[in-house]
């Protein structure tokens, strides 16, 4: 990355900050670094990689020739300016809420689901930092066992609601051990020596956006539509590191000890569980940390197929600054920082009829694959009628009742090449190749 330019704008965020701490650790030659923020911030100087920069203004006119914007700022300046920054060619990384559930933007962890930075647009969107250590946690016990339940509680760090939060609960918290009254401004009750039952603002199924966000992220990330999701999120007077309670249902029965393996073996977790002495993740022991800490790893003795798991995680690193950066590198290391073009039946499902990609290696195995799909069709009748298969190599490697989410699971594991993905019905169903944008039948 060392040769790219790259912009981070609210560089004088609390997010902003973490990103350039996050450079310096991780990138410490890249040298072409540009901080943008608000006018009121514009002038600022901060050292980064040895250099003192200025802080700009943000303007349309501030991405002329930068490869990678960082981007955490308001929703409303994130919906104005990230297709600005990538019109002028930048790859944007969103930490705002605004792109996240739009079809054709990437929503990324990269330990999870790197290879959808590979089908982005332009934009690609980070998730809400407290859903990050939710799929962290879930994808490697996922990938063995189907979870279908998520039941979550979060206890989140005011840092979360950003500096002027922590700077409340610093005033507060003063100003109640000198027996004053606290005032709420940043946040909507007081916070010291208090929790409050409330991220958000309410929806009228009686959830708030956040948990709203959670239900509706984790499905993303993790490729399935059809997971059952519920989550109350709490603010808690802690100044970083966000903690969740887990209660995860599975499609048959897990061990502890087979999930502790798991997830010692996930990249970005480590496994923190040894209650009788003590040891279990903590936020004042995680902040400034990388990874996801998970502990209290314990049979749910409420269902037979459940766990329930304590995860702990810094959420101004891996819950945002520390995860744009990581997107950045997969961008690098999958050559993929410009968007690709679609393939050429991308954005079509050919109905009634067979269609075959263009020439070349991959056409050559989809049409191998095609030719054994017709050859065998008899036995897929009987084995796969109204299901949804995915070819690769003359086998059939996944199968499902619903489009999209075949699509997306074999996708995430083999890539966006020609596959194909075909309708066992009694007569001809539909064979797709794929696109940077899935789209059902």
């Amino acid at each position: 990355m060392q040769d790219l330019t790259i912009a981070i704008v609210g560089a004088t965020g609390a997010v902003g900050a973490e990103c350039i701490r996050v450079i310096e650790q991780r990138h410490p030659k890249l040298r072409h670094i540009k901080l943008l923020a608000s006018a009121r911030s514009a002038g600022k100087r901060i050292t980064v990689n040895g250099r003192e920069l200025v802080v700009e203004e943000t303007t349309e006119k501030s991405f002329r020739d930068v490869d990678i914007a960082f981007v955490s700022v308001t929703t409303e300046f994130s919906r104005q300016m990230c297709p600005i920054a990538a019109a002028a060619g930048a790859v944007v990384i969103d930490d705002s809420s605004v792109f996240r559930m739009e079809p054709t933007v990437p929503l990324v962890v990269p330990e999870v689901n790197g290879a959808d930075v590979e089908w982005h647009q332009g934009i690609i969107a980070i998730p809400n930092c407290s859903t990050t250590p939710v799929v962290m946690a879930g994808h490697p016990l996922h990938q063995v066992n189907p979870i279908r339940r998520i039941t979550a509680a979060t206890y989140q760090s005011v840092s979360g609601a950003g500096a002027s939060a922590m700077a409340e609960l610093r005033e507060q918290s003063r100003a109640m051990l000198d027996g004053g009254q606290p005032s709420p401004k940043a946040l909507p009750n007081q916070i010291a020596f208090n929790v409050i039952p409330r991220i958000d603002s309410f929806l009228p199924s009686g959830y708030t956006r956040e948990e709203q966000k959670m239900f509706d992220e984790t499905r993303k990330i993790m490729h399935a539509p059809g997971l059952a999701v519920s989550s109350t999120c709490v603010r808690v007077p802690v100044y970083i590191s966000h903690s969740a309670a887990l209660h995860l249902e599975f499609e048959r029965p897990m061990s502890p000890e087979e999930a502790r393996e798991l997830l010692g073996k996930m990249p970005g977790i480590k496994v923190l569980d040894d209650p009788a002495n003590g040891e279990y993740p903590m936020p004042w022991d995680v902040a400034g940390t990388d990874e996801v800490f998970v502990g209290r790893i314990r049979k749910d003795q409420s269902h037979p197929n459940g766990l329930v798991i304590w995860v702990v995680s810094d959420n101004l690193r891996k819950g945002a600054a520390l995860n744009s950066i990581q997107i950045a590198e997969e961008l690098v290391n999958r050559n993929c920082l410009k968007p690709q073009p679609s393939h050429p039946a991308s954005d079509a499902l050919y109905n009634n009829s067979y269609q075959s990609p263009a020439g070349g290696e991959q056409g050559e195995t989809f049409e191998a694959d095609l030719a054994f799909f017709k050859a065998n069709r008899e036995q897929f009748l009987k084995d796969y009628l109204g299901k949804w298969i995915a070819v690769i190599n003359q086998t059939v490697v996944d199968s499902d009742a619903e489009f999209d989410t075949l699509a997306r699971r074999v996708y995430a594991k083999h890539g966006y090449k020609a596959i194909l993905i075909t309708k066992v019905e009694a007569e001809p169903g539909v064979v797709s190749v794929p696109s940077r944008r899935l789209s059902g039948r």
